[in-house]
Formats: structure tokens, C-alpha cells, sequence
């Protein structure tokens, strides 16, 4: 089963194939993004990565807090979005 994994406190430089790059130390990556805002097309600071259960376990507790180009990353199993409206 895949474990979508959200990455947050990105520095704003972050590509995708470099969040890729990153994950694949702990197993094996189904895809990775970077969430950009629609109207400048930037970095917004956060994105999500798709793994297999025993990888994003190990991924997590191996990346989370760690810093990446001085920044402490916050990484954690992530959450359906709930609607306010």
C-alpha cells in the first residue's frame, strides 16, 4: 500500500527530483511534488511524497526535523484536507 507523506518548511529552491532524491535513501518513491502557488507559479514551502508503507515509515522518522539548507523539516504521514464550506 502507498503512504502519501507531507514535507513542510521547504526551502523555496526545493524541486521535486530533489524531495525525490531525498526519499529514495528510505525506499522506494511513487512520486513526489512541490506545491506551487497558481498565480506566480513559486514554491509555496510544502509538498507531498508517495511511498510504500515500510519506506514512508522509515523515511519519516529518519527526515522529520532534520534541516535541509538550514531549514528544520517538518515531515509527517499526511491528512485528508477537510472543507470548511
Amino acid at each position: 500500500m502507498v503512504k502519501n507523506i507531507f514535507v513542510g518548511n521547504l526551502p523555496y529552491s526545493t524541486t521535486a527530483e530533489e524531495m525525490r532524491e531525498l526519499f529514495e535513501a528510505h525506499g522506494t518513491v511513487e512520486s513526489a511534488k512541490v506545491i506551487t502557488d497558481r498565480v506566480t507559479g513559486r514554491s509555496r514551502g510544502f509538498g507531498f511524497v508517495e511511498m510504500d508503507d515500510a519506506g514512508a515509515e522509515a523515511a519519516i522518522a529518519a527526515l522529520n526535523g532534520t534541516e535541509l539548507e538550514g531549514r528544520p523539516l517538518r515531515v509527517d504521514e499526511a491528512h485528508e484536507r477537510k472543507r470548511t464550506w
